[in-house]
């Protein structure tokens, strides 16, 4: 526990403040107004209302002193103790005792102004931890070199148009990324138990339909041509609905109607128009520009980690869960104007703020642990952002976001995000001044595009619960086909 008396000249408040430190980010104050101030302020108080005060058979002005303080005491006894206490703690977090990173948590309608002796109240706070600035300079680093390549931006542009078109027929072998048109037909011990129809498969390593996944799906399907029939066998799943099928093995005939592939170079002038762009070079161009930036991202987060997880191996201050649940979806805002300026899709920036919000504490008690020790880094080198720089920021995300600037300004200060955003270009100023001080070394980094997923899923149950196991009665099968129009899932 710390006791600081203050003691200042003309309108500060003389105050004896008490701190007790619970915990590294908590703190108790009790602070003490002596009855001399409070006096003063009373005075000040009734002194600012008296030419005002309106009282029958009186002047302005002109109202007898002890009148007055009876007539308003109530009043004035509530504009004194809202005075004595805001002051009280602008004087406090001025004083540069602690680091408040929240507003106090006290009952301000439990305070009261006694009768006689001095004026006490008591408040908890949070507080920035309290450390030695840690060593910055000259820090080991390396640095991830990214060359983006036709590869690359080919690979990245049929991804995006995926999406958007289905391909064109190709006469060739099929290949991993191909979409296959195909029939699959699925029996036992001869029997047929369901048919897929002309069902669009993107040709990936597993097949995964409803009931049972095919494991061997991408080495038997590459290198196929249209007209190829190929056979596998496949295991339904023991959760399968249909208990008779639980386990069971079965044959599948797979048939490749047509392989479609997307044609990078010879894209319509109505898939061009779709996505916005008149020919092909200026989509190649707008692909491979993107991708830079998001490579240019890559490098920066790597030389973030490196660099925060040297500097917080010794910062395991403890941090009071309430700090980290009211910080955690600000660390998630600030991610998410980090990815929007970055130029990642909503789609990709679901995926990452989906992945923080599973591991949130952990990943807002790393944040915190990094943020103060950025911020005392910046602090030491006098850095705060300029007005300019908020703006740029702001004139990039709106970019993006496909939205003005005063737009997206408006949206932040509605949402309290201007705060997030302030942090996050403090922290990235502070880690460039950090990285320009290190020792860096430059290595070759791996493919910022991401793997392309291993399994291409189909809603199809190859056991219907309505298919029961083949019986030998139904050996000789009628060569209309009637047994397998009866089970065929509609």
């Amino acid at each position: 526990m710390s006791t600081v008396e203050t003691k200042a000249p003309d309108s500060k408040l003389e105050l004896v403040v008490k701190i007790d430190k619970p915990s590294t980010c908590q703190r108790h104050v009790v602070v003490t107004v002596p009855r001399s101030e409070m006096e003063r302020y009373f005075r000040n108080a009734f002194n600012e209302i008296a030419p005002k005060a309106d009282l029958p058979g009186f002047r302005a002005g002109k109202i007898p002193r002890k009148l007055l303080e009876s007539r308003f005491k109530k009043t004035v006894s509530d504009q004194v103790k809202s005075s004595l206490v805001m002051d009280s703690l602008q004087q406090i977090t001025d004083g540069g005792e602690f680091s408040a990173i929240s507003e106090p948590d006290m009952d301000f309608g439990a305070v009261r102004l006694p009768d006689t002796g001095d004026f006490t109240f008591e408040f908890k706070i949070e507080v920035r931890p309290e450390f030695e600035t840690p060593k910055w300079e000259g820090l080991e680093l390396e640095k991830s070199i990214y060359n983006v390549s036709d590869v690359d931006v080919d690979h990245q542009l049929a991804r995006t148009l995926e999406r958007i078109t289905p391909g064109e027929a190709f006469d060739g072998e099929a290949s991993i990324g191909d979409r296959l048109l195909l029939n699959a037909k699925f029996s036992s011990d001869g029997k047929q138990i369901s048919v897929l129809e002309e069902s669009i498969v993107t040709l990936r390593q597993k097949l995964s339909l409803a009931d049972c996944v095919v494991e061997n799906f991408g080495e038997l399907m590459v290198g196929s041509k249209e007209g190829d029939k190929l056979n596998t066998k496949v295991t339904v799943l023991e959760t399968s609905m249909n208990q008779a099928f639980r386990g069971v093995a079965v044959d599948v005939e797979f048939e490749v109607l047509e392989i479609r592939r997307v044609n990078v170079e010879g894209l319509s002038s109505s898939i061009l128009e779709s996505v916005g762009f008149d020919d092909p070079a200026e989509l190649r161009a707008f692909v491979r520009a993107e991708l830079e930036k998001q490579a240019d991202y890559h490098q920066k987060q790597l030389l973030r980690q490196q660099i925060t997880t040297k500097l917080i191996a010794d910062a395991n201050w403890e941090l009071p869960p309430s700090l980290v649940r009211k910080q955690t979806e600000r660390e998630l805002q600030r991610r998410v104007l980090e990815l929007r300026r970055n130029g990642f899709t909503d789609d990709q920036i679901r995926s990452v703020v989906n992945g923080m919000r599973r591991n949130a504490e952990a990943e807002t008690q790393t944040a915190l642990r990094e943020h103060f020790v950025l911020e005392k880094i910046a602090e030491a080198l006098s850095i705060e952002p300029a007005d300019a720089e908020y703006d740029d920021e702001i004139n990039m995300i709106a970019e993006q976001s496909d939205i003005s600037p005063r737009q997206v300004r408006a949206k932040l200060e509605r949402t309290g995000q201007m705060d997030a955003l302030r942090n996050q270009i403090l922290e990235r100023t502070v880690i460039n001044k950090i990285t320009e001080a290190g020792k860096v070394t430059e290595i070759a980094g791996e493919s910022i595009l991401k793997a392309d997923p291993d399994e291409f899923a189909v809603e199809f149950l190859v056991a219907p619960v309505s298919q029961a196991l083949p019986e030998a009665k139904y050996d000789e099968m009628p060569e209309d086909g009637s047994i397998e129009k009866s089970v065929k899932p509609t």
